[in-house]
């Protein structure tokens, strides 16, 4: 049995472990990630990145290049295919309190390879699935890999997404399911897609969809309904997958329509859409002792205000920046492991502390609009054609009007 010993061990190469794991390396203090897949693992093609995103992104030093290779986003534009009234257009360059909006829509590829290209060599530990978590002592952890490793690390942090095992070790039930799944795909043209750099959405009966260009080639779409038992059949299956989706976007335009129609097998998915209960977060164990969570892993939640991900990116930082300034502190106590233990309780439990009502509100934000977004019936119909969709565009950027703050500590 190898025994590995780390003073900071990351569980999960997703958006949040890289960022804290860089976070931490742009503050002079080394990480180990564990990852059990054999590379990184690229679910879900792309997400809406929005103006707190980029924030976190400049904070630990990749946002330039990462604009390089994304378009601009210039306005939302709302259709119901119900109502058949005009299209409801809003600028997303507003001027927020926190600076101008900035919204691209990021390959998740293209992300996590620069996260990963900015650490060092051997930070990422490929094909380590951790089985197991316990207590050697008050101030070291014990996580038991699924080859027989055993590593003892004075800070251990969850970063291993929905399914995470280290927030059922603090105490966090499963993430119940919504009753709603979503399909994702993305299209990469041969030439120009000929879009202009909007983000549209479609409201239909009990549906919703999107589509939103990457860069000049690429269009990233998803759609998302509520299940019934029949649909299981093609939860595996690429190609009825997209039958589905096309069989439920008729109405749309053609040209939308021929986005789907173009898109490749191996570039569709379908996922169960899960979520933490709001009230988990605000009264559960975001940390215990040396041991948290950040990203999926905290915070699941649906995908209808676009900030899963730009909240794993807001987590990296402030958990960086928490744990940094714990390890930098200094005292005059006689017991080091102990100090250097309370230290990082400390640490942690302001990272919680600043990350546990920002989650709750997005969270609870991303569930109700899902939840009118696609409910049936007179009163919601109306409450999403002639109040939300009014409204929704705001919504978005109110909520991604936040700044998680630069990297520095205080000593």
């Amino acid at each position: 049995m190898e025994v590995v010993v780390e003073d900071i061990l990351i569980v999960g190469a997703g958006i949040a472990g890289l960022t804290t794991s860089l976070g931490l390396h742009r503050l002079g203090i080394r990480s180990l990630v564990l990852e059990s897949s054999e590379t990184l693992r690229i679910t879900g093609f792309a997400f809406t990145t929005w103006s707190n995103a980029w924030r976190a992104l400049d904070a630990v030093g990749i946002g330039h290049s990462l604009r390089q290779q994304h378009q601009l986003i210039e306005r939302i534009v709302i259709t119901s295919t119900i109502s058949g009234k005009p299209p409801t257009e809003r600028s997303l360059k507003t001027k927020g309190k926190h600076g101008e909006g900035e919204i691209r829509c990021m390959k998740r590829k293209v992300l996590l390879e620069e996260l990963e290209r900015e650490l060092p060599s051997g930070t990422i530990r490929y094909s380590s699935k951790v089985v197991s978590i316990e207590d050697e002592s008050r101030h070291l952890k014990l996580v038991h890999l699924a080859d027989g490793t055993v590593i003892k690390t004075k800070v251990l942090i969850g970063c291993d997404g929905v399914n995470s095992m280290v927030s059922k070790w603090l105490g966090f039930k499963p993430p119940p399911f919504t009753g709603r799944s979503a399909i994702r795909g993305y299209t990469e043209f041969k030439g120009s897609h000929g879009f202009e750099p909007n983000f549209m959405q479609f409201f239909g009966k009990g549906t919703r969809s999107g589509f939103i260009p990457c860069d000049d080639q690429t269009v990233y779409w998803f759609f998302t309904w509520s299940p019934t038992s029949q649909d299981k059949e093609f939860e595996d299956n690429p190609a009825k997958m997209k039958q589905f989706v096309l069989s439920k976007c008729h109405d749309l335009p053609d040209r939308i329509k021929a986005v789907i129609e173009n898109t490749l097998l191996d570039s569709i998915i379908s996922s169960p859409l899960r979520y933490r209960h709001p009230w988990e977060v605000l009264w559960g164990n975001i940390s215990k002792g040396n041991v948290c969570v950040a990203g999926d892993a905290l915070h699941p939640m649906t995908p209808d205000i676009g900030q899963g991900g730009c909240a794993a990116l807001e987590d990296g930082i402030v958990l960086a920046r928490c744990i940094a300034e714990a390890l930098k502190k200094t005292g005059d106590d006689d017991n080091e492991d102990r100090a250097v233990f309370e230290r990082i309780e400390m640490g942690l439990k302001k990272f919680g502390k600043e990350r546990r009502w920002r989650s709750n509100d997005l969270i609870s934000t991303a569930y109700m609009v899902g939840y009118i977004q696609q409910s049936e019936g007179k009163i919601m119909n109306f409450l999403r054609d002639n109040i939300l969709t009014s409204y929704l565009g705001g919504l978005l950027m109110k909520r991604s009007d936040f700044d998680c703050g630069k990297l520095t500590t205080i000593s």
